[in-house]
């Protein structure tokens, strides 16, 4: 079968759908929820929109309550997942182009989630189209279960499997080639700010906010943070000096007895902390040393103290590291502080499959002036090499690509982890710089075309 040629075919309207989808601003919004869209309009709309789609090409559609839906075909006693996302991440800001205009330069396709995930659910949705139109016997079903809050909570995974059968086997089209069989635990920890009201003062500088950060697996890109302080020019200067010494992007403005500062930094995937620039760590770090009331100065000190220079975790003695999965990373997503009621801290921490997160609780309980007010822990996931999924997505890969398939342990997590038999599939290809969650994100078409044409190989080899 010349999987390639069937893709190509169909190249023009792969691009038009791909490009249709990601034009639904799919973002976790809880002022639109309703019930049948518990995660807001526009994740709802990305949902209907796979499944109307499905539905009309001739597949078995669901929907379980808006939380998640699922198309179908063959017949068989056990199930061949695919595992998808419609819901992105916020957009951030400083694109070069309209975050969800989905345009077409150079051969890519610029718009949040090019890359993750909308992209690749739309290639391995024609993945199973090929196969479906080709008329290939097969002995099992194929399912494509498509998830609404995978860059949040996985509240639809949940709420999936409490109604719906655990596929046999499966793949998720949300990460890298070749075949990923390990995924870190990961763990999502806020830490409250112990707020001493007694200490708060009438006269002097005072920080009245400070906030970076969207979501905990992002690394902030933009910070602000607002003094009151009664001689405006002395701080104003340094901040501007501090900037351009350490080559920071940011701005100083007064406004009526304020000083409002903002840094940028570099966004990147929580997982990867160490490829972006934390915006919150780099405002905290000048303002540590200003000069000013007691309850920011502490904030903003410890905040930096435990977090500053170090996403391996060192600082509260939870660096950790094995053979499988490699070093244990932390990311400061979310910083906030307000004058009137104190602060909070959003921490996304991926460890090492054979870590202990018991003893990274510790840690993070260990933060001085801090309380751990929550704690949830999605554990690893390995999947032996020598499991027939392996095996066989191996076999197709090396047909597809002419390559030696190799198998790599991530940072971050997919809904690969959600089956005991699954593995992260693509659809990034070896090299290729990794723009998940990053500004100006796409994907490469040819690459994507490629992957559907190793997605259909993939499906028909696994449920033949």
């Amino acid at each position: 079968m010349e999987w390639m040629q069937e893709v190509l075919k169909r190249k023009d309207q792969f691009t038009e759908d791909t490009q249709e989808f990601l034009r639904i601003k799919s973002v976790l919004d809880e002022k639109s929820k309703t019930e049948g869209a518990p995660f807001g309009k526009g994740i709802h709309k990305a949902l209907t929109h796979m499944l109307q789609k499905g539905e009309k090409d001739g597949f078995t559609a669901k929907n379980l309550d808006g939380y998640a839906g699922h198309l179908e075909m063959g017949q068989g006693d056990e199930i061949v997942g695919i595992l998808c996302h419609v819901d992105v991440v916020p957009e951030g800001d400083g694109w070069s182009s309209d975050p969800f205009g989905a345009e077409i330069r150079d051969g890519k396709i610029y718009a949040r989630g090019a890359i993750d995930d909308k992209g690749p659910t739309m290639a391995a949705y024609y993945a199973m189209k090929i196969v479906k139109d080709l008329g290939l016997p097969l002995n099992k079903r194929v399912r494509m279960i498509l998830g609404t809050d995978e860059e949040s909570d996985w509240g639809c995974v949940e709420h999936y499997f409490k109604h719906e059968e655990m596929p046999a086997l499966g793949f998720a089209p949300d990460a890298d080639f070749p075949i990923i069989n390990a995924e870190k635990g990961i763990i999502d920890a806020k830490l409250s700010f112990h707020f001493d009201k007694a200490s708060i003062s009438k006269n002097g500088p005072k920080l009245l906010s400070f906030k970076s950060g969207r979501r905990f697996n992002m690394v902030p890109d933009f910070a602000e943070a607002i003094v009151q302080t009664e001689d405006a020019k002395p701080l104003s200067e340094k901040y501007s000096s501090y900037l351009s010494q350490y080559e920071i992007k940011g701005s100083v403005s007064e406004e009526n007895g304020t000083l409002k500062l903002t840094a940028e930094g570099i966004s990147a995937h929580g997982s990867l902390p160490h490829t972006g620039k934390n915006a919150g760590l780099l405002l905290g770090l000048f303002l540590a040393e200003a000069e000013l009331d007691h309850n920011g100065k502490v904030f903003v000190r410890q905040m930096t103290a435990f977090f500053s220079n170090d996403t391996r975790g060192e600082k509260i003695g939870i660096q950790c590291e094995d053979e499988v999965s490699g070093e244990l990373t932390v990311n400061l997503g979310i910083m906030s502080y307000d004058i009137k009621d104190g602060g909070e801290l959003g921490v996304n921490i991926r460890y090492p499959v054979t870590a202990d997160s018991e003893r990274i609780e510790e840690g993070l309980k260990s933060i001085t002036d801090f309380h751990l007010t929550s704690f949830s822990d999605s554990k690893p996931h390995y999947v032996e090499a020598e499991h027939e999924l392996i095996q066989k997505l191996k076999k197709v890969y090396e047909e597809q690509t002419g390559e030696k398939p190799e198998l790599i342990a991530i940072g971050g997590g997919t809904y690969a982890r959600s089956l005991k038999a699954g593995v992260a599939f693509g659809p990034m290809f070896p090299g290729r710089p990794d723009v998940a969650h990053q500004k100006d994100e796409y994907v490469i078409i040819d690459d994507l075309l490629k992957a559907t044409a190793i997605y259909a190989q993939a499906i028909y080899e696994l449920a033949k």
